[in-house]
């Protein structure tokens, strides 16, 4: 089967096009025929080892693992002997290492059908960034209906999802983004938006009870600002190790000091009830994908290279078998 494979750290151009064995399932495994796939920031910042501490994890001098992409769609070819809760023809979606092949294997468990009224280019848009914006509003923003939420960068793959599901939980959500890309904002339920190259998020002296952050550029005392005495600000997107250790030690110190908190929302844990809950959204039409481009598997290098402009509008899809 054909595949993208990383064999050593760098640039787009270190991935290789080629053809490599096909997996089988294992006992609690699942064989998918993958149809279409995500790029996200995560593929290049293992990619480019970068952060140094993907090197830890990866491998320090070159990746352990060959694999890239996470975000899938397509159907289920094999079952192994204990699986059970799917079948071969579902249609299914998930996350896992191994999206940009024609063939992965995932745990049965990692996957969930998907709805009947959504195409797999639209299933493989979600999981990634809809897990990081759930478990982000959800579990470490504490969102509750009513309240007023701030999105910094709103236009991208986590953002726009992240507007959505806040919307979805009935907050009031003010969008942050560029010129271009406010009606997309408005379009997918913002109630307000500021236009970062106009403004600053503290210009209008509005307050909010959560700020959640898709780029992480925005600094500690400007969280402070804009947030409402008892607020918090979770910080999903990271720019450098310098800005991140700079979050920690300053975010924790104010946490204690006062009624805000402000932190960094860790990774994200795919999981299936959580993509359950998602995929039951986007049936209901309460979230959607959102779709900048799409490129053949063997144009992924140019997608990666696209995505790490920071102008992608959503998601940036490889779609592996054309509809």
């Amino acid at each position: 089967m054909q595949a993208i494979t990383l064999p050593q750290y760098g640039s787009p151009d270190v991935l290789k096009f080629e053809d490599i064995p096909q997996p089988t399932a294992a006992d609690n495994q699942v064989l998918i025929k993958v149809h279409a796939a995500a790029v996200n920031p995560l593929d290049w910042h293992i990619m480019r080892a970068d952060p140094f501490l993907v090197r830890l994890t990866m491998g320090f001098f070159k990746p352990n693992d060959h694999r890239m992409g996470a975000d899938f769609a397509g159907v289920i070819e094999a079952v192994g002997r204990n699986v059970t809760n799917v079948k071969v023809g579902d249609r299914v979606f998930g996350e896992t290492m191994g999206a940009f092949a024609e063939y992965m294997t995932a745990r049965a468990d990692n996957v969930v059908k998907i709805p009947d009224n959504i195409s797999f280019i639209e299933a493989a848009a979600i999981p990634v960034v809809g897990f990081t914006a759930l478990q982000g509003l959800r579990d470490t923003g504490k969102i509750k209906a009513g309240d007023k939420v701030l999105v910094n960068g709103a236009s991208g793959g986590v953002g726009s999802m992240a507007v959505q599901i806040a919307k979805a939980y009935g907050a009031e959500v003010t969008g942050v983004c560029s010129t271009r890309n406010l009606e997309l904002v408005r379009s997918i339920g913002a109630d307000a938006v500021i236009d970062y190259t106009r403004e600053k998020i503290t210009s209008n002296g509005k307050q909010y009870d959560l700020i959640y952050d898709a780029v992480g550029n925005l600094s500690v005392p400007t969280l402070q600002q804009a947030l409402t005495p008892t607020g918090r600000a979770v910080v999903a997107g990271l720019t450098t190790m310098a800005g991140m250790i700079s979050l920690v030690i300053r975010g924790k110190f104010v946490s204690k000091e006062n009624g805000q908190w402000i932190g960094i929302m860790g990774e994200a844990k795919p999981n299936q009830a959580d993509l359950t809950f998602l995929a039951n959204w986007l049936e209901a039409g309460k979230i959607k994908a959102i779709i900048d481009r799409s490129y053949p598997l063997k144009e992924t290098p140019e997608a990666i290279r696209y995505l790490e402009t920071k102008r992608a509008r959503g998601k940036v899809i490889i779609n592996i078998v054309e509809a």
